[in-house]
């Protein structure tokens, strides 16, 4: 990565506060948490099962397309490359290191950014599947809040970034354009292994 963007996400921590990193850290942890959660939640309270079979498809893809690249193409966080990118994160609390540690112990997962990805599609399926304008205001200021932190914190590249809005692009219109197929198919075949069984 270094390569093809340099150190250019270090600029970023120019200006790291204490409060600021201590924000981020809160919106990397529990703003991108609360705001899958809290899709999922809102679709399922409102019976929209359309939205949330989109929503869990585009989700089921992120993962499923993500996987092979870490686990053939391994990129590490850029404070662990960049000698002057500080690991804001990392460097907060020992309780939070534990869990990112149980989460990612290489800390080499970073291509294309999970964060990113599933922000960015949920905002996409809120915006488009909603008619709550104050949940797509809080939607769009929390995927942009989470785009900041990953490269604020020393997490993520830009190229991870933007790989990850590529694949929120990629499966909000699978998951929106075809998903009447996906869910059809996938009930023929779990009908079909029940009765086999």
């Amino acid at each position: 990565m270094v390569m093809i963007e340099g150190n250019a996400v270090t600029h970023l921590q120019e200006f790291a506060t204490p409060w600021l990193t201590y924000l981020s850290a809160f919106v990397y942890l529990i703003g991108f948490t609360g705001l899958l959660i809290g899709t999922f939640l809102l679709f399922a309270y409102k019976k929209d099962e359309k939205s949330l079979q989109e929503f869990t498809i585009a989700f089921t893809l992120i993962y499923l397309i993500a996987y092979p690249f870490y686990t053939w193409f391994p990129v590490y966080v850029t404070s662990k490359v960049l000698p002057n990118m500080a690991p804001l994160l990392y460097t907060l609390d020992p309780s939070i290191v534990s869990f990112i540690h149980i989460c990612a112990p290489s800390l080499n997962n970073c291509f294309p950014s999970l964060h990113s990805a599933l922000s960015f599609m949920t905002m996409l399926i809120i915006i488009s599947r909603t008619s709550h304008i104050s949940f797509k205001a809080i939607a769009v200021v929390v995927t942009i809040a989470i785009h900041f932190t990953i490269l604020y914190l020393g997490i993520h590249w830009i190229t991870d970034m933007i790989g990850g809005i590529l694949l929120a692009f990629t499966s909000y219109y699978i998951a929106t354009r075809y998903c009447e197929h996906i869910v059809e198919w996938s009930e023929k075949r779990i009908w079909k292994n029940g009765l086999e069984r």
